[in-house]
């Protein structure tokens, strides 16, 4: 299945190393595509755990602790970087 990604937010310009989209086996979670996705990131980067997330406009939580769901064919996963603050 084809997977939408979609990027915005502070470091945004880091998506330019990542695919903007994942073909992930039917039956794959947004745990899954996260891990293929940090598994692409340069050398000493990662995801902040503040990043959030969210499935075809459904707010999931953050990377630290949002809700994992199966993904389905087409859906689009957003991540958003923090803007500003901690």
């Amino acid at each position: 299945m084809n997977v939408r990604i979609v990027w915005a937010g502070r470091n945004y310009d880091l998506a330019a190393s990542l695919p903007e989209e994942l073909t992930l086996p039917e039956g794959a979670s947004v745990d899954d595509a996260l891990q293929s996705l940090t598994e692409r990131l340069p050398p000493n980067r990662s995801l902040p755990g503040t990043c959030l997330i969210a499935v075809s406009g459904i707010h999931l939580g953050c990377l630290q602790h949002h809700r994992n769901q199966p993904l389905k064919d087409g859906n689009e996963l957003l991540v958003l970087w923090p803007v500003a603050g901690g």
